[in-house]
């Protein structure tokens, strides 16, 4: 009978922040897999857990995954963890997870701590639709075609990013978001927790520290609510062409919040998207 893989959510800052029953799983597991075996440690020595680790990050994922399967599949559990927050997202993990499903090995999460979703319930932001993504490019010219496509979601987007790279970050959202609120969650359930509120150029300015871990959190895209008569067919249509295009909502999902946004039910919606069609031809 094959083991278990556990993918265990760790505190993000706050070594209080874990539950009885990743706590039970890390005391029980034969191994546990971590992103640092040095800060995971830590975590361990505050809870007397004794459990013994071994190292699993980005430049060893190739030589661990095969040797973590070995050992499930002899009937070992095995508690994956990172550095903080829930494996796989932004952090190693899926490869093994992957490979696990391959196997019909056993794979159970334990869920806990993610600093996308802490921050975006403290950002006040509307959450029905809430995208996560990584890490922007480290690269200017990359970083600005990826906040181009970030602008272009109407909904709740959530980021990380590195503290070296926060106000260059910064500096493009203010120009390419303007207005849009955004929130700066910075060092989030720590000590010296800061929440930062405003518009991109604002929150920069407002910006004393650039040491911690940042986690950003863009409000939804602000639209002007106009009557049917004042909405210009041509920019539902092109609201239309590029939200399609760069979100994952479906074209029904994306007339209907169109609609929203103008105050327009979905069948003067699609008329004014044909009216534009056709105008063009």
């Amino acid at each position: 009978m094959t083991g278990t893989l556990f993918v265990v959510a760790t505190p993000i800052g706050n070594l209080e922040d874990i539950t009885l029953r990743a706590l039970r799983v890390l005391r029980e597991a034969d191994v546990i897999a971590a992103e640092d075996t040095r800060r995971t440690a830590r975590l361990l020595g505050r809870h007397g857990i004794q459990t013994p680790t071994i190292s699993f990050h980005e430049h060893n994922t190739r030589s661990r995954v095969p040797q973590l399967l070995t050992r499930l599949e002899a009937g070992e559990s095995v508690a994956l963890v990172t550095d903080a927050g829930t494996p796989s997202i932004s952090d190693p993990g899926v490869e093994l997870v992957r490979a696990c499903i391959g196997k019909g090995v056993a794979v159970d999460s334990i869920p806990g701590p993610s600093a996308p979703i802490t921050a975006a319930s403290l950002s006040g932001f509307p959450l029905d639709s809430l995208t996560v993504l990584g890490f922007p490019p480290a690269r200017a010219a990359e970083r600005k075609k990826w906040m181009e496509a970030l602008a272009i979601l109407p909904h709740t987007v959530s980021f990380f990013e590195a503290p070296h790279r926060i106000r260059a970050t910064l500096s493009e959202a203010a120009l390419i978001l303007g207005n849009r609120q955004i929130m700066v969650g910075r060092e989030l359930t720590k000590i010296h927790q800061e929440l930062l509120r405003g518009p991109a150029g604002a929150v920069l300015e407002a910006l004393t520290s650039a040491r911690g871990e940042f986690t950003v959190v863009v409000g939804p895209m602000i639209i002007e609510r106009t009557s049917p008569d004042d909405a210009s067919d041509q920019t539902i249509l092109n609201n239309f062409g590029h939200i399609t295009e760069y979100s994952a909502l479906g074209r029904r999902d994306v007339v209907r919040e169109l609609g929203r946004k103008h105050r327009m039910t979905t069948k003067e919606v699609y008329a004014a998207i044909e009216r534009a069609k056709k105008s063009v031809i």
